[in-house]
């Protein structure tokens, strides 16, 4: 097991924001940028929405979402099997509020990750 680096995390999530928010855009008629909050908070929160359920999905059923695949990581239960869409959606809505991930531990887990019982690894390709 092999742990990320987080410019490689963070690389991932940028490319799972844009996929939600180029999804938003498609599906929800939303306006990219989104208007700023104080003048109308549903565009961002519509955004927001499409990232949660997004990458709870993905990584709940596959154990990666389309940035982390993109970028070789993978999310992963104690089993190394995917966490399942309870646990993965418990991580993404913490992860969505930012504070629970920038808190880390000395092996990289957020707390969003300790909440969900879950890890990031990189996969490594033989």
């Amino acid at each position: 097991m092999e742990i990320p680096s987080l410019g490689r995390r963070l690389a991932a999530l940028l490319v799972d924001w844009v996929v939600a928010a180029l999804s938003a855009v498609a599906i929800a008629g939303v306006s990219y940028p989104p208007a700023p909050l104080d003048e109308d908070p549903s565009q961002t929160f519509i955004i927001i929405a499409f990232f949660v359920v997004e990458v709870a999905l993905l990584e709940g059923l596959l154990g990666a979402s389309i940035g982390k695949r993109l970028l070789g990581l993978r999310v992963e239960g104690r089993t190394g099997a995917p966490i399942g869409i309870p646990r993965a959606l418990l991580r993404t809505l913490l992860l969505s509020i930012v504070l629970p991930a920038i808190v880390m531990t000395d092996d990289k887990r957020g707390l969003h990750d300790l909440a969900a019982g879950s890890r990031v690894v990189r996969v490594v390709r033989a």
